[in-house]
């Protein structure tokens, strides 16, 4: 992870503190109202949904470009799989062997950008209870307006484009969610075996002690 990276991710996880603080007093009082009590576990999810995208928005557009910045020399990349011949490309300019392809620049921002989509297609499945063509297609429309967002400059608030649209983010973007829904369809298809097993020991001792009266 580069320095700029980790310093986006500060500033997302100071977003996350200030939206997090603006919305939570609202949510306490509407519980109270509807419900009569605190929902911990309702409390949990939006700070997690909140904490995600506050993260994802600056990993993604931050930092932005300053007063010296360079522009980029390619603002577009629409061929598939690029990002293998970029692999090879940087293995035979620093000299590395094939077998070190999982420790260059590119396979790490690659793999980051499934991993940066993950948490969105859980909650898809897990929260939002859509399927795995819902979690793709959620992925797929999330990737797409962060691209556009990037091409047009941050819809022209800023000075020039900074990051490529890139037709592999799409792809490997799309591909997290995925994942990520099949991580939460496994979750809620263990809960219920769990739930099981703490069931019948319970139900178990009950004859037990039945039984011995």
């Amino acid at each position: 992870m580069t320095n700029a990276q980790v310093t986006a991710l500060q500033y997302g996880f100071i977003g996350f503190l200030a939206v997090w603080a603006t919305i939570l007093i609202p949510q306490l009082v509407l519980q109270f109202a509807r419900h009569g009590r605190l929902r911990p576990r309702s409390l949990a999810t939006t700070a997690a949904v909140v904490l995600y995208a506050c993260m994802a928005l600056a990993v993604v557009f931050l930092p932005l470009p300053g007063p010296n910045s360079r522009r980029l020399e390619q603002t577009v990349q629409l061929e598939p799989f690029q990002w293998i011949a970029d692999i090879h490309t940087e293995l035979v300019k620093h000299g590395l062997p094939a077998a070190d392809w999982f420790t260059t620049q590119t396979f790490q921002q690659a793999a980051m950008n499934v991993l940066l989509f993950v948490p969105l297609g859980f909650f898809a499945r897990v929260l939002w209870r859509r399927g795995l063509v819902g979690a793709l297609a959620i992925g797929f429309a999330a990737s797409l307006a962060v691209e556009i967002t990037q091409l047009t400059a941050n819809f022209g608030t800023a000075p020039f484009a900074y990051r490529i649209f890139d037709v592999d983010d799409l792809m490997t973007n799309t591909f997290g969610s995925g994942l990520g829904w099949l991580a939460g369809a496994l979750l809620l298809a263990l809960r219920p075996i769990s739930s099981t097993l703490r069931v019948e020991p319970a139900r178990s001792e009950r004859i037990d002690l039945a039984q011995t009266r």
